[in-house]
């Protein structure tokens, strides 16, 4: 058999390795366009920060080491530009010779993976302008920025690729700012827990800028829509990727209204002898029971293990897909999974969430951290659909937790039974997703009712009755403009100044005292009550970043983040 596969990256590496794995008598060859093959996409905005401290340490692979260690032959600089289904042979050209020449193939894997968008803005043709996606691109504009002594770098956009970039520029003591067309960066994080990331770029100096979109360059400095002007040397274009499927389209294979590559169950195109896996094709989301776009290295990876199989007739089971990922902000690390509450909102799912700030360990142990954890799961089922945690601790062991449940399609009582490591050092009795899981069983059992952090400042300008339940101390470190401050060591003795005829909602400094206040203000005949998830803390993430770019009134005498 013979296997020509296209692109020699992620999907198509691990393709090759896993079809030489199978069968030794093969012949197997893979074209790279590009000068480098197997090579460390994901690690590449590292390399601006000098974490990574060699471009040359980004190539996993050489087409020399594939040679000898799988025995399969990798042609670099080599573009395949057509393919002729019926004769079953590709054309390609030799971008460095620049001739073209044929290769037949028993069957054809396509890894073309995904290339940036690029919109046309007036004026991008006077910018120093760069996207970043492979190790060539990280090449130039390192060597652009390091050359021309640049001080000012503009991002636009602010997916994962271009919060990497801002990070590792920042860190690397560049003055950064970040152009964002949403309300936030990072949507597959919800509004509420992204503020916590979008506080981080702002505390670390980024100049970040959301809601606001580029509308002509003046040479490397931005003009936005409000009218601002934003000064750069240079710029990095990041406001996504589109599939490289112009090959598959030409060759007539089946694409979706995205443009990606259609495959069923076993990866197989529209074409018998045609595969196709990474970010080019379209996967099924089990969570929203439709297809969708997913551009992550995982994925990519078993999509090139289960099409290899397929091809030798081992059985290949396709779960779908969820979407698990995570990200390094500064200090904090913060991990996702699944469906976000407003995934749920936009498709119709009844949802509720536990938003709860529990340590990552042990309190004691000086290295302890607050996690910021969101459940997310399906009401009445309470059938898990995602999560997201943030935290200066571990917050994608937490996540990875939750990916295990969905993928067993798992639900809060599973969460809250799971029994997991324990030691001080490394986490509580009770894990985050077992803290979550006990809160969202008790609000599906309606032990008690919450409102969350998006909520709060309409409750302020509206004089809702707010009791802070924290010590005397801590409320006069910063407070809730309007509350009213009883200690829950004096709750029970003062409760004739709590109303019973309008509603009470009772916060702490992360929700669990208050929700202990909760129940015993149930307990004693209080019907309207309300915990505030989250608490003072989670309230002081969610306004500080809007506070500060708006300039509006905080809600809160003083900032707590402690």
């Amino acid at each position: 058999m013979k296997y020509v596969i296209v692109g020699g990256v992620t999907g198509g590496a691990g393709t090759a390795a896993r079809l030489r794995r199978l069968d030794e008598k093969a012949e197997i060859i893979i074209f790279e366009k590009g000068p480098y093959v197997s090579y460390s996409n994901c690690s590449i905005p590292y390399r601006l920060s000098e974490t990574v401290d060699q471009t040359e340490k980004l190539i996993l692979n050489t087409p020399q080491s594939f040679l000898s260690i799988y025995n399969i032959e990798v042609r670099v600089s080599s573009q395949v530009v057509f393919i002729d289904r019926k004769a079953q042979k590709v054309r390609i050209k030799d971008l460095q010779n620049n001739r073209e020449y044929e290769e037949s193939y028993d069957k054809l894997i396509l890894s073309p993976g995904a290339e940036p968008v690029i919109p046309s803005i007036k004026g991008m043709e006077d910018a120093n302008l760069f996207t970043i996606r492979n190790v060539e691109d990280i090449s130039r504009f390192y060597s652009f920025i390091k050359k021309e002594d640049v001080k000012n770098i503009s991002v636009i956009g602010g997916g994962f690729i271009g919060v990497e970039v801002a990070v590792n520029l920042r860190e690397a003591g560049y003055q950064v700012s970040m152009v964002e067309a949403m309300p936030q960066i990072l949507r597959t994080y919800d509004y509420d827990m992204v503020q916590i990331l979008q506080k981080e770029m702002l505390d670390n100096g980024v100049d970040l800028v959301v809601g606001d979109s580029v509308i002509s360059f003046e040479k490397s400095d931005l003009i936005l829509k409000s009218g601002r002007k934003v000064e750069g040397d240079a710029v990095v274009m990041s406001v996504g990727v589109r599939p490289e499927t112009s090959l598959a389209a030409d060759a007539g294979l089946e694409l979706n209204r995205w443009g990606a590559i259609k495959v069923d169950a076993n990866y197989c195109t529209s074409d018998r002898n045609i595969y196709a896996v990474g970010d080019a094709i379209e996967v099924y989301n089990t969570l929203m029971h439709r297809p969708m776009m997913l551009q992550l290295a995982g994925p990519a990876q078993k999509q090139a293990r289960q099409a290899a199989d397929h091809i030798y007739g081992r059985p290949v089971r396709n779960t779908g897909y969820i979407g698990s990922n995570c990200i390094k902000v500064f200090d904090y690390n913060a991990a996702s999974t699944g469906m976000t509450a407003a995934q749920c909102e936009q498709e119709g799912i009844p949802y509720d969430f536990a938003y709860v700030l529990p340590m990552d360990k042990v309190s004691l142990m000086p290295d302890s951290e607050i996690l910021h954890y969101k459940l997310i799961y399906e009401v009445p089922t309470g059938r898990v659909l995602g999560a997201q945690a943030i935290s200066k601790g571990d917050a994608a062991k937490r996540i990875d937790i939750v990916a295990t449940v969905i993928k067993f399609g798992g639900t809060v009582d599973d969460l809250r039974d799971l029994e997991l490591c324990y030691a001080p050092p490394f986490s509580t009795p009770k894990d985050a997703g077992n803290v979550a899981g006990l809160v969202a069983e008790n609000l599906l059992q309606g032990a008690f009712r919450q409102i969350h952090v998006d909520q709060v400042r309409n409750l302020v300008e509206s004089g809702a009755y707010i009791i802070d339940v924290r010590p005397k101390p801590m409320y006069e470190r910063g407070h809730l403009k309007n509350s009213i401050n009883i200690p829950i060591t004096q709750l029970r003795q003062r409760l004739n100044e709590i109303p019973k005829d309008r509603p009470v909602y009772v916060h702490c400094q992360i929700g669990q005292t208050s929700y202990n206040a909760v129940m015993a203000l149930q307990g004693n005949g209080f019907t309207n009550i309300y915990n505030i998830a989250g608490g003072f803390l989670g309230i002081c993430y969610y306004e500080y970043f809007n506070d500060m770019i708006q300039g509006r009134e905080p809600i809160v005498s003083k900032y707590n983040f402690g």
